[in-house]
């Protein structure tokens, strides 16, 4: 397994915001190779987490195909396009679900599976194979999974999430504490996945939303 190629230099800095690229990508298809250059190594590194190193070839690959054939109906307004990106790749995970699930529940009872091989792989490992919270993951629903690690692996903000699975920004809220109240049953140690989230009131979408609050 290869996976993606790693960014070419100068694609982050060459002037166009996705934005740019999507709308010029639309007479000019080529154009969209870019947009893969710039987050197709986040897209595989977090599909390789959620399903293991053997189906994030496939998730990202099938990420950008469905990114490319509907980009005409990508708001633009957006003018960073991860949460998009994100949350097609979530959508192709959610069909895998049972695949994760399974994987999590035999980490769970065994402390050993071919998934938690590719999370132990890289050096700022989070789960650290750890059966106790591989069995709290399992155990969430789809919805608040989705939210959880989308902010503790993919680094959105809160306003990120709801854009990315199109869910309001209460929602989102409201599913990381429940999966956050889950997760610190079973470990306790590990902010990313425990800390408490900010009680201030929501921000007003935005620009600045997009920071998590």
């Amino acid at each position: 397994m290869t996976g993606p190629p790693p960014a070419r230099p100068g694609a982050a800095s060459d002037g166009r915001d996705d934005a740019d690229v999507i709308t010029r990508s639309l007479d000019e298809p080529e154009l969209f190779a870019g947009l893969y250059d710039r987050h197709a190594p986040d897209i595989h590194r977090y599909a390789a987490r959620r399903l293991g190193e053997g189906a994030a070839d496939d998730i990202t690959a099938e990420t950008f195909l469905i990114a490319f054939r509907t980009r005409g109906r990508y708001d633009t307004a957006h003018r960073l396009a991860r949460p998009w990106l994100y949350g097609i790749a979530a959508n192709l995970i959610g069909k895998q679900r049972r695949t994760e699930v399974r994987a999590l529940k035999a980490l769970a009872r065994t402390g050993h599976d071919p998934v938690a091989a590719s999370w132990s792989d890289r050096s700022d490992d989070r789960l650290a194979v750890q059966a106790p919270l591989a069995g709290a993951l399992a155990s969430l629903s789809p919805g608040d999974r989705h939210v959880l690690l989308l902010v503790a692996w993919a680094d959105l903000g809160y306003q990120e999430v709801a854009d990315a699975l199109r869910i309001p920004l209460g929602t989102v809220r409201s599913r990381l504490n429940r999966a956050r109240r889950k997760v610190r049953e079973a470990l306790s140690t590990d902010p990313a996945f425990t800390s408490t989230p900010d009680a201030s009131p929501a921000p007003p979408s935005g620009p600045s939303s997009q920071s998590r609050s």
